[in-house]
């Protein structure tokens, strides 16, 4: 399977178990929190099948960076968190980090 799929993956199970974290209340509520030790634990074995074919610097860098990106929409869409410019333009400072690390060589 190819790796960046897998990578793509891995974040999106991680955006989803930070989520469960948010949702746990301070691990008081047990499907949440199931969701949390699950999602995590999924996350970092499929993060470990990648650094078999991909960079460990830009990889991790890519799932850091694009997890902690759609963990902020997700707070801005689902939790109603504030969206200010400075907001706005931090997370595309992360994205286009994550682009250039792309473009400069790592992930295939």
């Amino acid at each position: 399977m190819n790796a960046l799929f897998i990578l793509l993956g891995a974040i999106g199970i991680e955006v989803c178990a930070t989520t469960c974290l948010k949702l746990s209340d301070g691990f008081t509520q047990p499907l949440p929190s199931l969701g949390v030790v699950v999602g995590y634990a999924a996350s970092f074995w499929l993060l470990s099948l990648v650094l078999k074919d991909l960079d460990v610097g830009v990889t991790y860098a890519v799932w850091a960076g694009l997890g902690t990106a759609l963990v902020a929409v997700v707070g801005i869409l689902v939790f109603k968190e504030s969206f200010t410019f400075f907001k706005a333009a931090s997370i595309l400072l992360i994205v286009a980090g994550v682009v250039g690390l792309n473009m400069g060589g790592g992930v295939h």
